[in-house]
């Protein structure tokens, strides 16, 4: 049954890792999409090519970062990242609140893309079905993808990834073939200039949701190495080269809305990457936020739901949000993540590798392959800690950007707090436990 789960309440075993290329190969799918196109073409629109490039290194220098460490941990654990939350700063019943910010942004995500999805297969096929009743068929079809967890995303990755990056280079050929490389490559920006500190949120933000639950996929991964290339691979490869295209594209044509640049040559080009783009991130998506749910579910309610279960339910909501047109916020919800997910992942990161508050029992229970049987309700700091993170990050536009604010104020605040919380406690300890816990074997 824990098999048949994907684990989702335990711990991963040694002999169900994966090889890093097959891993990667899932996590790469989820950066390389048409979303991340709208950002590259949004970020052509308002800056020059080496502007948008720089922006797209820095934020990925930071997606980076929190998408190792994070990962290290997952893959050292085999824990998912509202799991490992509950031995990573934030306690069983604070756990549950990432879970459930996770599975909510990536309920939204799911969304998006979904819209993304009918929108692109309508205007491929002549709008002969409406958007709307598109966004349903594609909806519960993804859905149905993702009931059978990570060996469908696998599967399906293995094929949507290379049929998206061909359906990616006959269109840049198509597009481009009609322009000088070389003047493209100098052009100024054919939209209205963008701050370069939002460019570099927007791309931190665009992908740091999925940053965050990075040990979602690398509690497959053996070791750190494998974290390592499988998280820097995906994430400069796939955010340069996407980025790269979309200036072009967009410096090219004049336009920002990358669904015009992308699908104006119609056919079986433009589904393809409708098609595969969405697929491949989408269930991606789904999958977090089943996991996130799951962990919320069991940590408040006590409540164990099949995974299956939860993610139809799930993707029942997401595709309602498509349906509502949550697209429209698209631009908005990209910056508010690149504020308030930061801190989730700096806050793990200090708990883990800087305070190691439950190194020990986790150590001790992953020989046994289960998970500690000792863990704290809440961590007060933690909360404290990223709600202050937030607000630095939201009112303070100083600093390189608001999401590296967050991220370097919620580690800063959390390290602090409980150095001091250590001094001044009697029992001069940095864990909140009124009472065991038994975990799950």
């Amino acid at each position: 049954m824990v098999k048949g789960e994907d684990y989702a309440l335990a711990r991963i075993p040694m002999e169900e890792r994966r090889p890093m290329w097959e891993v990667f190969m899932i996590r790469f799918g989820a950066v390389v999409t048409l979303s991340q196109f709208m950002l590259g073409a949004a970020l052509g629109y308002g800056l020059t090519l080496k502007d948008a490039l720089f922006a797209t290194i820095l934020g990925s220098v930071l997606l980076e970062i929190i998408s190792f460490l994070n990962g290290v941990a997952g893959a050292w654990e085999g824990l998912s990242t509202s799991l490992l939350t509950r031995w990573a700063g934030f306690g069983r019943l604070g756990s549950s609140l990432i879970g459930l910010i996770v599975g909510i942004s990536c309920i939204g995500w799911f969304g998006i893309q979904n819209t993304i999805f009918a929108q692109g297969l309508s205007q491929a096929f002549g709008g002969a079905v409406s958007t709307k009743i598109m966004s349903v068929i594609t909806g519960i079809l993804i859905t149905l993808l993702v009931v059978y967890g990570y060996k469908m995303l696998s599967y399906t990755a293995n094929i949507a990834v290379p049929g998206f990056l061909v359906a990616v280079g006959i269109a840049t050929y198509h597009l481009l073939s009609k322009y000088d490389l070389n003047t493209l490559l100098t052009s100024p920006p054919p939209g209205p200039a963008l701050n370069f500190g939002v460019a570099v949120t927007m791309v931190a933000g665009g992908f740091m949701v999925g940053a965050v639950v990075t040990p979602d996929l690398s509690r497959y991964n053996r070791n750190a190495k494998d974290v390592f290339w499988m998280t820097l691979l995906s994430i400069f490869a796939g955010e340069l080269l996407i980025t790269f295209i979309a200036v072009l594209m967009s410096h090219a044509v004049k336009s920002a809305d990358v669904i015009t640049i992308m699908l104006n040559l119609g056919g079986w080009i433009s589904a393809a990457l409708v098609i595969f783009s969405t697929i491949k991130i989408n269930d991606l998506n789904l999958y977090a936020a089943s996991l996130g749910i799951a962990n919320f579910l069991d940590a408040v309610f006590r409540v164990k739901i099949s995974r299956a279960v939860l993610t139809i339910i799930i993707g029942l909501l997401g595709t309602l949000g498509s349906v509502l047109g949550i697209l429209d916020k698209f631009v908005n919800f990209l910056v508010i993540l690149g504020i308030a997910v930061p801190p989730v992942g700096g806050i793990m990161v200090v708990d883990y590798f800087i305070l190691k508050r439950y190194r020990k029992e986790l150590e001790e229970s992953r020989a046994y392959g289960r998970l500690p049987r000792e863990v704290e309700d809440w961590n007060p700091i933690a909360i404290v800690s990223l709600v202050l993170a937030f607000l630095v990050g939201y009112f303070y536009k100083g600093g390189l950007n608001q999401a590296l604010n967050s991220l370097i104020a919620g580690m800063i605040f959390y390290f602090v707090l409980m150095k001091l919380y250590i001094a001044f406690s009697p029992a001069k300890n940095a864990k909140f436990i009124k009472k065991s816990e038994v975990g799950e074997v």
